[in-house]
């Protein structure tokens, strides 16, 4: 078939990694990497100009989303659920945490950059609650 038809694209290696790109939009896919572990996460970012989408694919991933505006003020964690999309709303502070062989559709804007991108350094205290809330519902998991 030529490829002016179809395209097809895969990505079996650690993190994040765009495969389509339109004007407007991309999709990538994104996959376990240790420095996403909860002991690991260390930082939150936000999208100040666009949502994002993520889709479970396979595997297991834990949402941290953070709660305020110039800093994070609460923390809630969301157990993902295969094929259901979670859009994270823009401005909202986020992160997640990945089971070995998790495997994660992301949408966005395609100007999405760090330019545009925020991080916030967690404190010790938020970085021992993200590794309890994630503790419990990998325990919830199974």
């Amino acid at each position: 078939m030529p490829s002016t038809l179809l395209e097809t694209h895969e990505y079996q290696g650690q993190g994040y990694q765009h495969l389509i790109n339109s004007p407007l939009w991309r999709v990538a896919l994104m996959n376990y990497t240790p420095d996403q572990l909860p002991d690991q996460i260390t930082e939150f970012q936000r999208h100040d100009e666009t949502d994002e989408v993520f889709v479970l694919l396979q595997g297991h991933c834990i949402l941290f989303l953070g709660e305020g505006g110039d800093e994070v003020t609460r923390i809630f964690a969301q157990n993902m659920l295969p094929f259901t999309l979670y859009n994270i709303k823009k401005g909202v502070w986020h992160s997640h945490t990945f089971s070995p062989d998790a495997k994660l559709l992301v949408v966005e804007n395609a100007d999405t950059s760090p330019a545009n991108s925020p991080r916030l350094q967690l404190s010790l205290e938020q970085r021992k609650e993200i590794a309890e809330l994630a503790r419990r519902l990998w325990e919830a998991y199974g």
